[in-house]
């Protein structure tokens, strides 16, 4: 039976559409924020005030530069959950107080949870939920979405980055298609932004939604994107001082804000370099993997997906795997879903059935990243296939050793 390679020093984290560290420029960027400028950014009377304010508008200016927005279309959230609340439900709510007609809300079945629950909510409030399927592929067909929208529609919200398969949807044609046929459109961009060029404006977004940990910021914050011009209107979700032009109340977190503007930042300025590195990085890996391991399956478009991505079906049950990768920090689907223990209904909606669903992982390579991480990866990935493969023979009851040359035998000689 393979063995696996030497322990690293600590654990090789592969699961960066889960979470990303937060980059120690973002953490330095931070720090003051939290003790020697801790002045409430509302408190427009005095010099403390003024300085926190300030520092919250430099961090939303350069949140608009990074996905071609205009500054003033920036609101403060807690995060792309939220985001995607106050635009679904928000956008919904203001058009049934218009007295408006439309009650088709449509997305897509890959959709992230927050975005199926949000859109499903609206059902109890009048509205008609609709769940479009997706190709094999992973994406959404344009026609599809122009037959749904023959039906007059409120909204349609489509990711642009999908978290589980990093597949990159078509937002600007899509956008295009709901807003001729009248409807507003909202994209989730939480795995987009920082790793593909975004360019709301130009896209013809109406509403988008951002998270800060997922681009090497911190936990804890996220901006909505809402439209200036041609004005869209939401209904906020809850009550307050009316802070962030009246559609999120409370007092601003400015260490996290800051934070998220210093992330920003750097992703405009590193986004081209670093995703010609990662991607390099993510290649390597899958030729190893499936040089070493043949049946190995890649789920979704092979092409338009982000750099750092890899969702793999593998011979062995993923949970067996795991068992045999404490070192290796990979994930069987989506963070946000892991409380229920169920096959992925994204890889189901690609076709895959529940089997070939438990046999995959998702891998995210990221910013910090390194060949020597690839490489131990590489040769656990396939330690452990021997593993189990090796286990599924005990149990069929097999003799003797495997005549085929196991995982581990062919990485070396590739």
């Amino acid at each position: 039976m393979s063995t696996l390679p030497p322990r690293p020093n600590r654990p090789v984290y592969l699961d960066n559409q889960a979470t990303t560290r937060c980059d120690p420029r973002v953490l330095a960027a931070m720090l003051p924020w939290f003790s020697e400028e801790y002045g409430n950014p509302h408190s427009a009377e005095h010099v403390m005030g003024h300085t926190a304010e300030a520092a919250v508008e430099a961090a939303r200016a350069r949140i608009a530069a990074l996905v071609g927005a205009d500054t003033k279309e920036i609101v403060f959230t807690s995060g792309a959950t939220e985001s995607n609340n106050i635009a679904i439900k928000g956008a919904a709510r203001h058009a049934r107080m218009m007295g408006g007609e439309r009650r088709r809300v449509i997305t897509v079945a890959t959709e992230h949870k927050c975005v199926l629950e949000a859109v499903g909510d609206l059902k109890d409030e009048g509205f008609e939920p609709v769940f479009l399927p997706v190709r094999p592929d992973g994406l959404l067909d344009p026609e599809t979405l122009r037959d749904a929208l023959a039906k007059p529609t409120l909204l349609v919200s489509v990711m642009a980055v999908n978290n589980e398969t990093g597949v990159v949807q078509d937002i600007p044609a899509l956008a295009a298609i709901a807003k001729d046929a009248g409807a507003l459109f909202h994209t989730d961009i939480a795995q987009a932004a920082g790793k593909i060029p975004v360019d709301l404006t130009g896209w013809r977004v109406d509403l988008a939604s951002i998270s800060g940990h997922k681009i090497y910021g911190p936990k804890g914050i996220g901006a909505l994107f809402v439209r200036r011009r041609p004005r869209v209107r939401i209904a906020p979700l809850f009550s307050g001082g009316g802070q962030e032009r009246g559609l999120r109340s409370g007092t601003l977190a400015t260490p996290l804000i800051v934070g998220l503007g210093e992330a920003c930042r750097l992703a405009a300025l590193e986004m081209a370099d670093e995703a010609g590195r990662v991607g390099a990085l993510r290649d390597s890996l899958l030729g190893r993997l499936q040089d070493a391991i043949p049946g190995l399956r890649l789920n979704g478009s092979p092409s338009a997906r982000i750099p750092g991505n890899l969702n793999l079906t593998f011979p062995t049950p993923a949970a067996r795997l795991l068992e045999r990768l404490p070192d290796l920090c990979v994930s069987t689907g989506s963070a946000c879903s892991s409380a229920a223990i169920e096959p992925s209904y994204v890889l189901q909606a690609l076709g895959l059935d529940e089997e070939a669903a438990s046999r995959t992982l998702r891998i995210g390579i990221g910013r910090f990243t390194s060949p020597a991480d690839i490489d131990y990866a590489a040769a656990a990935l396939a330690a452990a296939q021997d593993a189990g493969a090796q286990d599924a023979a005990t149990r069929d009851g097999a003799a003797g050793p495997a005549t085929e040359r196991s995982a581990t035998e062919r990485l070396a000689e590739a």
